[in-house]
């Protein structure tokens, strides 16, 4: 039997699983003729997720027929450096290639490709479609791309092109358009800035998250497993979409090779070889993370060891008021899929509760350690100034032990380490 995994490549449409109700608000944005901005984490299977709605076969299934539909599907990273010309270029070319089987429409659009292609000339294309009762379906993966200037695209050329997209959206294409949109971050936090009086370029989209899988999705997509290894994934990917697909391909090949794989092992052979194929991964979670949100991971980490420890050489009592105050922050780890917050009874006072946020992968989690590990006393008197924007002297003084503290005891570090993948998701 084929691998059901899909290791560092989209997942093809006919072994996608879950998001049903991401699924769902695209149908009926098409339905509708509107439009929609989808947004994640790194990973989080978006390019998977519009090639699942691009498919004939997903329209049937939601009750829609794809035959009138022109279904243009493409990655704003694959017009590096990124200009609307091209943008606008490359939407009339694919249009041209899904029109071969009806020659007479293709000429026509083929006619309208020349040297200066721009969003008029898409009006124009669409206009010609809905004479044959046909509309534009625009799948358009990266559009962070759109939004990051670069030699050939000023700040200018930027205000222009997003207005000119509203434009065509809302007003330019005669309900014969609907345009999906993905991005790391929500577009009204990586676009330009508004300016007074004029109505926000993104305010035509609905937006739609995609975070990491629940918990009836990871069973599904992990059905081919017993339990014991399928809770084993969840603790080293925290059912973040792509970690399960690469831990899921490496564990399916084990099996079929008749090896026994123990996954709850720490520091097995499975986990050594899993860090290795998803370092770019974590290391991407890690460098997308601004200062701040780095230094309340470090925190985090910090708190779990003050927690534990018994002889210790810090003290970071009622520093971890910190987190409650920077919720902002954190709900935006949460959202990436990098930590999950639960309500706990306080250990000493059970009746009363607290906020705790634990790492949703144990990889994570190491890779902070790693991080505060490899933080020298240079760059710990370089991050003075974001520790001070969180926390008093006193408490920056404590955390600087702290970090120093677990550098010479990562020993110490390691076994609390191995406590921690036992209760993660207790």
């Amino acid at each position: 039997m084929a691998n059901p995994f899909f290791a560092n490549i989209p997942v093809p449409p006919e072994y996608f699983i879950g998001r049903t109700s991401e699924i769902t608000a695209a149908f009926d944005t098409i339905h509708a003729r509107s439009h929609l901005a989808i947004w994640g984490g790194p990973g989080m299977g978006k390019t998977s997720y519009l090639d699942k709605v691009a498919c004939p076969q997903t329209w049937k299934e939601y009750g829609l027929d794809s035959s009138p539909a022109v279904i243009v599907l493409f990655s704003c990273q694959s017009l590096y450096p990124f200009t609307p010309g091209k943008f606008w270029a490359e939407i009339l070319t694919i249009m041209d290639d899904k029109l071969k089987n009806e020659p007479e429409l293709q000429t026509e659009i083929r006619n309208l490709r020349g040297n200066n292609i721009t969003n008029d000339t898409l009006r124009q294309a669409i206009t010609k479609l809905g004479r044959k009762n046909k509309f534009l379906v625009l799948l358009v993966d990266d559009f962070d791309a759109a939004l990051e200037t670069n030699g050939e695209y000023t700040e200018s050329d930027r205000e222009t092109f997003l207005a000119q997209c509203r434009s065509l959206a809302v007003h330019g294409a005669n309900k014969k358009l609907t345009m999906i949109v993905t991005s790391l971050q929500r577009l009204n936090e990586i676009g330009p800035p508004l300016k007074p009086n004029a109505s926000p370029w993104y305010n035509h989209y609905m937006y739609q998250s995609l975070k990491k899988f629940d918990y009836q999705e990871t069973e599904q997509l992990l059905s081919v497993f017993p339990p014991e290894l399928r809770n084993g994934i969840r603790n080293i990917t925290g059912s973040h979409p792509t970690l399960i697909q690469i831990a899921g391909f490496l564990l399916y090949i084990a099996r079929q090779q008749g090896e026994e794989v123990d996954i709850n092992k720490f520091n097995s052979d499975f986990e050594r070889d899993f860090e290795r194929d998803t370092k770019q991964i974590f290391e991407t979670i890690w460098k997308r993370c601004n200062d701040q949100q780095k230094t309340l991971l470090m925190l985090i980490v910090l708190l779990y060891l003050d927690g534990h420890l018994e002889q210790k050489d810090f003290d970071l009592k009622g520093i971890g008021r910190i987190l409650n105050q920077n919720e902002r922050s954190l709900t935006e780890l949460e959202e990436q899929g990098v930590i999950v917050s639960e309500i706990r009874p306080k250990p000493k006072l059970p009746k009363e509760k607290e906020k705790i946020y634990l790492f949703t992968s144990s990889i994570m989690k190491k890779w902070v350690i790693q991080e505060i590990w490899n933080t020298k006393p240079s760059e710990i008197r370089k991050r003075e100034k974001v520790f001070l924007n969180l926390m008093s002297h006193g408490q920056v003084e404590e955390m600087k032990k702290a970090i120093t503290w677990s550098g010479q005891h990562q020993d110490t570090v390691v076994s609390l380490l191995k406590l921690g993948r036992d209760i993660l998701f207790g």
